[in-house]
């Protein structure tokens, strides 16, 4: 069982992590290309989207699964194991932290700005640069994630 729950670990951050790497190398790139209000319509859209339920399970499965497989009896753990998966698991309590301290309120000031009639080019100097700096720190710490909960699988001592 504590194995099954190091995989999907493995594999809920990996996706994760996928997920917010191509967001900053691709779709933030692509959409700084826009005007304004095309920009400031892109990402309330995303912002609508994304958070589906597909996206939720495995934003959550970054948390719970690390998180079980340490309180799962296993035979021949190392601490080394261990604390990789707790590292691991810091990282990804850390990407949540960033997420929903800095990114969730940037994106609900976007969506609120849609009732206000804010001018966009002040909407998007308020959002893009703060946005992408939390998004560059969510980032490095999921990539970290996935890089120590990989390394808990295969280490041997």
């Amino acid at each position: 069982m504590a194995a099954l729950l190091l995989a999907l670990a493995v594999v809920s951050t990996g996706l994760y992590a996928g997920f917010m790497l191509i967001f900053r190398t691709g779709v933030m790139p692509a959409l700084a290309r826009l005007g304004d209000g095309e920009f400031v319509d892109a990402m309330r859209r995303v912002n609508e989207y994304v958070p589906r339920p597909v996206f939720l399970v495995v934003f959550l499965g970054i948390l719970v699964f690390p998180a079980a497989a340490l309180f799962v009896p296993v035979d021949g753990r190392t601490d080394t194991q261990k604390w990789l998966v707790v590292a691991g698991l810091v990282c990804a309590v850390a990407n949540h932290l960033v997420t929903v301290g800095g990114n969730v309120p940037l994106n609900n000031a976007l969506a609120a700005s849609e009732r206000t009639g804010e001018p966009a080019a002040a909407v998007r100097a308020a959002f893009e640069k703060r946005w992408n700096g939390f998004h560059a720190v969510r980032t490095l710490l999921i990539l970290a994630s996935f890089g120590l909960l990989t390394a808990s699988a295969v280490v041997t001592g």
